[in-house]
């Protein structure tokens, strides 16, 4: 999938590009499996920003995703959608009784096609399986954490994890996009191949507005602020780097005095026996 170029008729357009919707068969999704969306601008229940610069945007509404497609069912692709909520592409699936699904569209999908879930079925792309009957070395993604509870990780454009070995005990392990070896139970189900769009990390934004119609509002800088507004700020006499005034040389901060920058905050002392090769260790190598 290429990235689409533009002429620099404007500053904002010298330079942006965009994704290419060639791929994408229709502009009209499944009324029944849309859901409208409260714009929460990363507000909490309290109405307390929680996550901040969100707010705004293009009113989108939300593709019922079905992540556990249940086993034994085959479907057949109908359309390859465009979908405002992810940077991947879904597809519109259909079963023999008429149910439709919207599942996410990996490398090669192609309208007509015919996928399968279920444990004794062929290992080809978009087909849903268990890892345990899954060959080495595969390509996978959407993979299961909790049997049953449906796919949560590796679900972005152009992300795939791959297969690597089968352990004791019922696990496998399983090289992330990320870089890290983790077990998973060999019970959870992962589907084949690449997730599509995967030039989406490409595209130029190319002015402020795009990512207005995104939802993603203005971040400033802590270097430009005073001193007590955040821990970069500040700086007699002149710009200083992170850290102005006195200040200046020490640590990079978040504005609550958060060390960030290659500072590790993973706490999940319930998951990390399941890590067998850490991402950081995988950078440095």
């Amino acid at each position: 999938m290429a990235i689409k170029q533009y002429n620099p008729t404007t500053p904002g357009r010298r330079g942006m590009t965009s994704q290419d919707f060639s791929g994408i068969t229709t502009r009209k999704p499944l009324r029944s499996l849309l859901v409208a969306q409260k714009r929460g601008s990363g507000r909490n229940n309290q109405g307390r920003i929680t996550t901040r610069h969100k707010g705004g945007g293009a009113r989108t509404f939300y593709r019922k995703m079905n992540f556990n497609l249940a086993a034994d069912t085959t479907v057949t692709i109908e359309h390859i959608e465009y979908d405002p909520n992810r940077s991947a592409r879904i597809a519109r699936v259909k079963e023999a009784n008429g149910t439709y699904h919207y599942i996410l569209a990996a490398q090669g999908m192609k309208v007509g096609q015919e996928l399968t879930s279920g444990s004794d079925i062929a290992i080809e792309i978009g087909n849903r399986l268990p890892l345990k009957n899954i060959p080495l070395g595969s390509t996978i993604h959407a993979i299961e954490l909790q049997p049953g509870k449906g796919a949560q990780i590796v679900r972005s454009a152009g992300n795939s994890a791959q297969l690597m070995g089968r352990g004791e005990e019922g696990y496998v392990q399983v090289r992330l996009p990320s870089g890290e070896v983790r077990l998973f139970l060999d019970t959870c189900t992962a589907s084949m191949g690449v997730i599509g769009n995967e030039q989406h990390q490409n595209v130029k934004i190319g002015k402020a507005g795009r990512n207005r119609h995104l939802g993603k509002r203005p971040s400033v800088r802590g270097v430009v602020m005073n001193a007590a507004d955040h821990p970069h700020g500040g700086g007699d006499g002149g710009r200083h780097g992170i850290g102005g005034g006195k200040n200046h040389g020490s640590a990079p901060k978040t504005p609550w005095g958060q060390k960030t920058l290659g500072f590790k905050t993973r706490r999940r002392k319930s998951t990390n026996k399941f890590i067998v090769r850490s991402r950081h260790a995988a950078k440095r190598k």
